[in-house]
Formats: C-alpha cells, sequence, structure tokens
C-alpha cells in the first residue's frame, strides 16, 4: 500500500468517491457535490494547513483518501474514510500506520497525530488501538448526526512523537486505574483469533446483524422448548429487538466483552442454533459456555458438535484455563450435553436462580473443564 498525493486536476474523482460511498460516522453520511465542490475552493483538501493523499493498495486501487489538516501546528489532526467495497478488509490499521510515518517524517519534527471518531464506530476504534494509537478522551454528548437528529459520544486517540520513534504505546494514566492493586498489560481487544471455525457439520462464526431473520424465526418454532430455560423466550420475539441485540454483540466481540457465536449447517447453510463463551475473565482466562438450538433440529447431536468444538477453540485459541457449563438440575438435555463431553460436575448452587416458569428459586449445575 501507498499514500498518492491528491492534486486539483483530480476534482471530479474526488467528487466522485465522495459522493458515491457512505459515511455513517461522519458528519454528513451522504456528502452532495456541491459541498465537496466549495469544500475543495476553499482550500479544504489542498492549502498551506491541509493535503490530501489517496490509498492505493498493492493492485493500485484507490481504496480510501485522507486529508491530513492542522499541518501548521505542531499537533496535525486527520480525516481517514475508506471506500465502501474495501472495509473490513485490514486496510484501515495500514492506512493509519502510514499516516503516522508520514507525519513524524516531516521536517517540521511534529510532536503528536490526533483522530477523532464517534464511541460507536467499533472497526476505526480497532484500527486505532492495532496501530498504537492510545485512546485519550471519551467525550459525551458531543457527535450531531444530521440524518437521526441526535448527539452521540466523542472518542479521542493520539500517538506521540516518542512512542512512535521508539515503536512503543504508553497509556494513559486514568485515575481509576490507580486504585487497582493489579493492573495487567494483557489488552483483549487487542488479542488476535478467528472469529469463524468449523466442525464436521457445522460453521461457527461470530454474530451479524443479518442473521436476525433466522434468529427470529428459529426462537418462534421453538418457543415452547426454550422458554422454560431462556430469559429472551419469555414473550414471542421482536425483529427489530433482535436485530439491535445482535449490534450489540458484533460490537462486544469486536471488543472482546463477549463472543456469542452462531452455528449454520455447513451442508444446507440452514441457522441451527446460538452458543458462546460469556461472562469471560481474561486475567484467568475463564469462560462459561451457553447454548439454545432451533426445535427442528434437536436430537441430532448439533448442540454436542458445536460445543464440543468451541470448548476446544477456548482451550487452543483462547489459552483458556478453564470452561464452564452452568445449567438447572432438571434440564436434562444440558445435563446431557456436558456429561456426553466429560465436564465434570463441580457442584449445586442451591437457590441460585428463579424459575422461568412459576418464578420459583431453582438450583444450578456448575460443569467443568480444566487445563490439564
Amino acid at each position: 500500500m501507498k499514500l498518492t498525493e491528491w492534486t486539483m486536476e483530480e476534482q471530479e474523482q474526488l467528487i466522485e468517491f465522495m459522493t458515491n460511498n457512505s459515511w455513517p460516522f461522519h458528519g454528513q453520511e451522504h456528502p452532495v457535490r456541491a459541498l465537496i465542490e466549495k469544500t475543495i475552493e476553499e482550500g479544504g483538501y489542498k492549502s498551506d494547513q491541509v493535503r490530501t493523499f489517496w490509498i492505493e493498495n498493492d493492485e493500485g486501487e484507490q481504496v480510501g483518501v485522507v486529508k491530513i489538516f492542522d499541518l501548521q501546528d505542531d499537533i496535525p489532526l486527520f480525516d481517514l474514510r475508506i471506500a465502501d467495497p474495501y472495509r473490513g478488509k485490514g486496510y484501515g490499521p495500514k492506512a493509519l500506520k502510514m499516516i503516522a510515518d508520514f507525519v513524524f517524517s516531516l521536517p517540521e519534527k511534529k510532536i503528536r497525530l490526533e483522530g477523532n471518531t464517534r464511541h460507536d464506530n467499533f472497526a476505526m476504534r480497532k484500527a486505532f488501538e492495532r496501530t498504537g494509537f492510545v485512546k485519550e478522551a471519551h467525550i459525551r454528548q458531543t457527535w450531531f448526526s444530521p440524518r437521526e437528529n441526535r448527539y452521540y459520544d466523542a472518542v479521542t486517540y493520539g500517538m506521540t512523537r516518542e512512542d512512535w520513534e521508539a515503536g512503543v504505546i504508553t497509556p494513559v494514566h486514568w485515575d481509576d486505574e490507580f486504585l487497582n492493586e493489579k493492573k495487567s498489560n494483557f489488552n483483549p481487544v487487542l488479542f488476535n483469533f478467528p472469529d469463524e471455525f468449523d466442525s464436521k457439520r457445522l460453521l461457527i462464526r461470530s454474530p451479524r446483524r443479518e442473521d436476525a431473520g433466522h434468529i427470529y424465526e428459529a426462537i418462534l418454532r421453538s418457543m415452547e422448548s426454550l422458554r422454560p430455560w431462556m430469559p429472551f423466550a419469555q414473550k414471542k420475539p421482536v425483529l427489530a429487538e433482535i436485530e439491535s441485540n445482535l449490534v450489540e454483540s458484533e460490537a462486544d466481540f469486536k471488543l472482546r466483552k463477549d463472543l456469542r457465536l452462531h452455528f449454520f449447517s455447513k451442508e444446507t447453510g440452514e441457522f441451527i442454533g446460538s452458543s458462546g463463551l460469556h461472562r469471560i475473565d481474561w486475567e484467568v482466562r475463564k469462560f462459561e459456555i451457553g447454548y439454545w438450538v432451533d426445535h427442528r433440529f434437536e436430537g441430532k447431536g448439533y448442540v454436542t458438535e458445536a460445543v464440543d468444538r468451541i470448548s476446544r477453540f477456548a482451550f487452543e485459541e483462547l489459552g483458556a484455563n478453564r470452561v464452564e457449563i452452568r445449567c438447572d438440575p432438571e434440564n436434562v438435555r444440558s445435563r446431557a450435553v456436558a456429561e456426553r463431553l466429560n465436564f465434570e460436575l463441580e457442584g449445586i448452587l442451591r437457590n441460585d436462580s428463579i424459575s422461568r416458569i412459576d418464578n420459583k428459586l431453582r438450583d444450578t449445575c456448575v460443569y467443568a473443564k480444566i487445563r490439564q
């Protein structure tokens, strides 16, 4: 990849780039031609303060554009945009590295480089953190979305010249960090591992927003069998709520807060069920597996196969020291999965939960496997 400086002769090319892509996390999601033309005319893309570059991949395709501004100051800022077809392909972190290399190689010896984004732009936040930028601020209710007519929070990331030159990351020491007696250097957000894998009959992958329809239909079909054990099955599902929940699950997966996983038939592509690794303790490397299955696929061994593969994923890819399965003593199907896979029943927690049927106190079985 490389940065190629934009020239005024490429005005039409820039206008097409800006207007033919969508920018949901910028002030104008769909900027119009007149606005881009006016910005160019006023020096908003090329001046003493501003320089604009095409981001080109190894095939010579223009995959993005970056505008670096406040170049007369000691602390430049930038606006990075990756075109719709190239998002999610790793261009963001590579582009950020090239931007930092350019700014800190300028003869003026800039002291730091700064970037801002909306707090829910998780792809951009992950790109910042993978490139060595440090989160330095979280500013509430400051990023206005004209389309939604509402304010979002914003986050600021920065890189100092000292860190760039030394190739290190110096974290900000927030006040609350000093309250912790022990602070781990491990950052789960930077922990890379596959978000998709398979077993003999199943494709297992992280959740996606487009899974909402499959989830909705599966819950609707399976209400009777799920209702005694699952909080979400107590009332008829609402598609919009499921879609919203999936957006949160995608974000939690990227931030390594919760690793929801869906499993599908390799043969037919049908959604079969949902599982995942929950209640994560990254310091201990402890995970809990939960699971449910579409009623149509009960009794065919799919859940056992999925849980076996996910538990192996936890030990082999995530370095798990402990994987738990917790279930109601009367949930015989769930207990059978744990026992078939040689999870050890470590104990029964008495009066640990509330029944979804009659609101009475229930016990909880705790099964576990540990690293040998």
